[in-house]
């Protein structure tokens, strides 16, 4: 049995209590407690999450803006201001999502990445390949000498700037999905990005791996509630964001995956799967669902891999859960085509068909209930 594979901030989840579970080969909190409690945490207040499984990845080399036209979907072309970071899907030549990804750009040389935990020897794999045949010249270097701490909710940048004073001029300004990079005493060398997983405000913090437990510390001092991968879910799921390895894999295509956003067909450039996406386009369509009550109570839970049942054909959730700031069992699926906002669908639930209401995602953004 291979052994978990531990954050630097293992022993601070533990002497919190946490249960602490497998996710993806790492020894994770999934709750302190209440699940519940730290989801509203985060909606009204301020909450952080230990993604220090996370992977940064740091790309240096003349070459390097070259590199990602061509590893990544989205147009880093987007990318001239430094700090700037861009959201994208890393694709293999079928089409087919590799990773979903964070790109930050710094200089014309120097990108910095963060990739998902359960892929990350595997992207880094990909990288090298893609370095190597296409003879960029990068130097890529994975850099577990950090940490990564997410502090989210309508308060989280306030407290942030409570524990970090020094860093308040270089992020008060900062729009969301850029960075800053600020040396900031005691804890060092940090990267401070308006990034996040939940609907929510709040930074995605880049520390060195040796200062994080003094940093969790004093976040939980200033009143940040720490929070595990179950409230991650339940608010990633309302906020409309996908999960890799549920919503989308190297067999679905970001188009099927409501990830068309992030992909850029227009810019004249070829990307790894371009041509696959251009030669077999959408096939499915990526909605939101909101199980029907009957008489005031739903019959179930959505659930992953639950069938649906529609008037164009069969089609699949890939995430569901019980929302705790709407009330209700959401979920999203992946439907055939002809499938829209405003239809009635049925969910096959411990073999009883269930109605289900089709909306647009997200469900949930900076705290308010946006799908009916």
């Amino acid at each position: 049995m291979t052994e978990l594979k531990h954050t630097p901030l293992n022993a601070a989840h533990r002497a919190l209590n946490a249960r602490m579970v497998d996710f993806g080969g790492w020894d994770m909190p999934v709750n302190y407690g209440s699940q519940i409690d730290e989801h509203h945490a985060v909606r009204t207040d301020a909450g952080m999450f230990d993604v220090s499984h996370m992977c940064v990845v740091d790309f240096a080399g003349a070459r390097a803006r070259a590199f990602f036209e061509y590893a990544i979907a989205n147009n880093v072309g987007k990318l001239q201001t430094p700090g700037r970071a861009l959201y994208s899907c890393m694709l293999n030549e079928r089409g087919g999502v590799i990773d979903d990804l964070i790109v930050y750009f710094f200089s014309d040389d120097f990108f910095r990445v963060v990739v998902n935990a359960g892929t990350a020897e595997k992207d880094i794999a990909w990288f090298n390949r893609l370095n190597a045949e296409r003879g960029f010249g990068l130097t890529i270097t994975p850099r577990r000498d950090f940490a990564i701490v997410a502090v989210q909710g309508p308060q989280a940048r306030s407290k942030v700037w409570q524990v970090l004073p020094a860093a308040r001029e270089a992020t008060e300004s900062l729009k969301p999905f850029n960075a800053a990079r600020a040396n900031v005493a005691p804890y060092g060398e940090l990267t401070i990005a308006r990034t996040g997983y939940t609907g929510e405000d709040g930074f995605e913090i880049i520390v060195p791996a040796a200062q994080v437990v003094a940093l969790w510390q004093a976040l939980a001092a200033a009143g940040v509630r720490p929070c595990g991968l179950g409230a991650r879910d339940t608010l990633r799921l309302e906020a409309g964001m996908n999960l890799y390895g549920q919503d989308m894999d190297e067999d679905v295509s970001p188009l099927d995956a409501g990830l068309a956003w992030p992909v850029d067909l227009t810019a004249p450039r070829d990307f790894v799967g371009r041509a696959a996406l251009e030669r077999d386009g959408s096939q499915q369509d990526f909605v939101g669902l909101i199980l029907q009550k009957e008489n005031g109570k739903a019959g179930g839970v959505l659930r992953a891999h639950q069938k649906v049942v529609t008037p164009h054909g069969e089609g699949e959730i890939t995430s569901g859960t019980f929302s705790p700031s709407m009330q209700e069992s959401i979920a999203f699926a992946r439907v055939p085509k002809g499938v829209h906002a405003g239809d009635t669908v049925q969910v096959l639930i411990r073999d009883k068909a269930l109605p289900a209401a089709v909306v647009k995602l997200p469900f949930v953004r900076n705290g308010k209930v946006l799908a009916a």
